[in-house]
């Protein structure tokens, strides 16, 4: 696989998310784990630039309504009641990838678990060429299952980055990645940059 044909896939990586600024640090939820993943991928995102692979970010939405007032779905608005308007605005602060990630060669908007849900993700991967998908991001056992999963269906080569993906509990985050080790490969940060070429 060359990396003319791959792209790194960071999934969620924004700072509405990470940001202790942003709408999950305004509510106090966060992991140490999830925080770490900026930094512990950046090395990566800058070689597989260097060497000719794109590296495409999703972005979960919130979706404005009349008004402004976001669409919530009923199970959303349950697990994070805090969640409000202004948050994962499409354009905003809080909907961007996280600075230290920028930039992605193609952003994509997302507004279920998985990425390539009515979004154009599928379409922007075919018309660049894709064809291995390098995976990251939260959480584990959400956004990036369920676009691992979506992936593995299109006939995309996938590998997870298990370091790379973070959950809310470590438990969470490894039972996700048991769980996906029949539809994807399983690599490090550190197999990855050492299989590239670093």
């Amino acid at each position: 696989m060359t990396l003319a044909s791959t792209a790194l896939l960071l999934c969620d990586l924004q700072n509405d998310f990470l940001d202790p600024k942003g709408a999950y640090g305004r509510a106090g939820q966060t992991a140490a784990e999830i925080a770490a993943l900026p930094a512990r991928l950046a090395p990566l995102a800058a070689q597989l630039r260097r060497r000719g692979a794109f590296v495409v970010s999703t972005h979960f939405t919130l979706v404005p309504g009349k008004g402004g007032e976001p669409f919530i779905s009923p199970h959303l608005k349950k697990l994070r009641p805090f969640l409000a308007k202004g948050d994962f605005l499409p354009g905003a602060w809080g909907h961007d990838l996280v600075d230290t990630l920028q930039p992605a060669d193609i952003k994509v908007e997302k507004v279920a678990f998985s990425a390539f849900y009515m979004s154009r993700l599928e379409w922007v991967l075919r018309k660049a060429g894709i064809q291995h998908l390098l995976v990251a991001g939260i959480v584990t056992n959400g956004g990036v299952a369920s676009t691992v999963r979506d992936a593995h269906v299109r006939d995309f080569e996938v590998t997870v980055i298990e370091d790379g993906c973070a959950a809310f509990s470590p438990r969470v985050h490894e039972e996700a990645i048991a769980g996906l080790r029949p539809v994807a490969h399983i690599a490090t940060v550190a197999e990855l940059m050492t299989e590239r070429g670093a």
